[in-house]
């Protein structure tokens, strides 16, 4: 597949204004709450574009998309559904508590509310998880891309992918990240829509479409289904989606960064309301490539790729691989951004360096993202290799080592007031024990299954130990006397719509 004269300037003029904006949106962040948390200053539109572009990259439109087309169908949707349902509960009850403390990072929480201890350990594996695992395959997902569209060497794909990412977010930190995001979330969306219109067209319209894949078309699926049963969504889903959305801080930041509660509650409710377009923009084209391509696709990873490079006519083939690309360099930067800021200031200010000047953190932060973008382009060729069962699959099974441990420590911690630290800091060293004891001697039971179990094996150690040493007194938690904590009325109505929008398509597509 090549790309015309006209595609070319369509892509170029599109990275010359996405680069452009960001750089210069950015300058002049010389202080960390600058470079990490863009001033403090975002507004809404730019949350929640943001927090789209972050969450969707390759690893969804090749891992997810390739679900669609494998023996999952529509039904890998609930991620994406539950998760906005997820982030609308999390904008009215974990937001604000993180909001009033004034926090940098998620794992500084930990602190105020246990130990120095609590929040070393969730920055350690938080960092070596977002730099070894989510990195690593988005890395891979956009090389990928690019090497069954245009047959770029998958290495040579990879590094490409992390020199473009590396450039604004070392130079803007969020803030650049935040604009790059207002042009890419939007190419996206529209993008994987018009994918979806012109696969119906090529199909012969919407009705042969659910005729030919009415099997396909069901959010659930059998209890026995070995890669996404009902009783995994049900009981164990809700629980990586608490995390993502509420505890990661490749989502959080943006939120942290608002201008104000009311801000960030409406970036993430128009965020949950833009989700709510991924089965559209994504999983559905997966099933349109598998029922277009099937006897082509070597991987059902492929699918995406396939329908992209048969499909798309030249002159619009530009703007799409402009929103393929940026989809991934929006990803890819939000990652860099977050593993440098947890690093720089849950373990190098805090424990190494307290004196630190903000000149220094912030080019700490620099150097970190050139060095993780470097760990991350060395780990991702290997992903190439069948035994991960796909790039989608890799990252929510290789995650579940940090889901349950730090999902216990933070609602535990809020539900129980006297839970002493070692509770604490005991879930979050167990819980990568327990889960990964589960993955090696339960391997035929679903890792959604097995997170459940985890949390509650968790809860129960958390118990033993606060009934034995409980808290004299709750910990005070610090105040932001700066933020303005007013609730947003709007953000709570556009909440309630999206929860019943999503109740609705679980009815339809039951």
């Amino acid at each position: 597949m090549s790309l015309g004269p006209l595609d070319l300037a369509c892509l170029l003029a599109f990275f010359a204004v996405v680069v452009g904006v960001s750089l210069i949106k950015s300058r002049r962040r010389k202080d960390s709450a600058g470079y990490f948390l863009a001033g403090r200053g975002l507004t809404w539109p730019l949350i929640g574009l943001s927090i789209v572009a972050a969450n969707i990259s390759t690893e969804q439109l090749v891992g997810m998309a390739g679900q669609g087309a494998g023996t999952v169908g529509l039904a890998v949707s609930a991620w994406q559904l539950t998760g906005a349902i997820g982030i609308v509960v999390i904008a009215f009850t974990l937001l604000p508590r993180f909001l009033r403390a004034g926090i940098y990072t998620m794992p500084e929480f930990l602190e105020y509310r246990y130990n120095p201890a609590a929040r070393a350990i969730m920055a350690t594996y938080t960092t070596i998880i977002y730099v070894a695992v989510n990195m690593a395959a988005v890395l891979y997902a956009g090389g990928l891309t690019l090497n069954k569209l245009f047959g770029v060497e998958l290495t040579t794909a990879i590094w490409l992918i992390g020199a473009v990412a590396a450039v604004y977010t070392t130079w803007g930190g969020l803030l650049a990240c935040a604009w790059a995001d207002l042009f890419q979330g939007a190419a996206l969306l529209i993008g994987g829509l018009l994918t979806m219109a012109l696969g119906f067209h090529a199909v012969g319209g919407v009705q042969d479409f659910f005729a030919h894949n009415a099997d396909r078309l069901h959010v659930f699926l059998p209890a026995q289904h070995p890669d996404l049963p009902w009783t995994g969504v049900l009981a164990g889903m809700w629980i990586p989606i608490v995390y993502y959305c509420g505890l990661n801080q490749f989502i959080v930041q943006r939120t942290l960064a608002a201008r104000s509660l009311a801000h960030g509650q409406l970036g993430i409710t128009f965020a949950a309301a833009l989700w709510l377009l991924i089965p559209f923009a994504i999983v559905i084209p997966g099933i349109i490539a598998r029922q277009l391509y099937g006897d082509q696709l070597a991987t059902a990873d492929e699918a995406y790729p396939t329908l992209f490079r048969n499909l798309i006519p030249p002159g619009l083939r530009g703007f799409m691989f402009a929103a393929i690309a940026g989809a991934v360099v929006s990803t890819l930067a939000s990652l860099l951004n977050s593993a440098a800021t947890i690093f720089t200031m849950d373990l190098f200010h805090r424990h190494w360096a307290p004196q630190a000047s903000q000149k220094t953190l912030v080019w700490m932060g620099r150097s970190l993202t050139l060095v993780f973008v470097i760990v991350g382009c060395m780990i991702a060729p290997a992903l190439d290799n069948p035994r991960f069962g796909g790039v989608f699959n890799f990252i929510q099974q290789f995650q579940g080592y940090i889901w349950t441990g730090t999902v216990a420590a933070f609602l535990y911690g809020f539900g129980v007031p006297r839970a002493p630290a070692a509770a604490g800091v005991a879930a979050l060293l167990a819980g990568p024990a327990i889960y990964g004891l589960m993955q090696w001697r339960l391997p035929q039971v679903h890792f959604l299954l097995q997170v459940a179990m985890t949390l509650v094996l968790l809860i129960v150690l958390m118990t033993v130990i606060t009934l034995a040493r409980p808290l004299r007194e709750p910990r005070v938690i610090p105040t932001n006397t700066e933020m303005d904590l007013r609730s947003s009325p709007a953000a709570r109505l556009a909440g309630v719509l999206v929860i019943a929008a999503v109740i609705a398509f679980f009815i339809v597509f039951r």
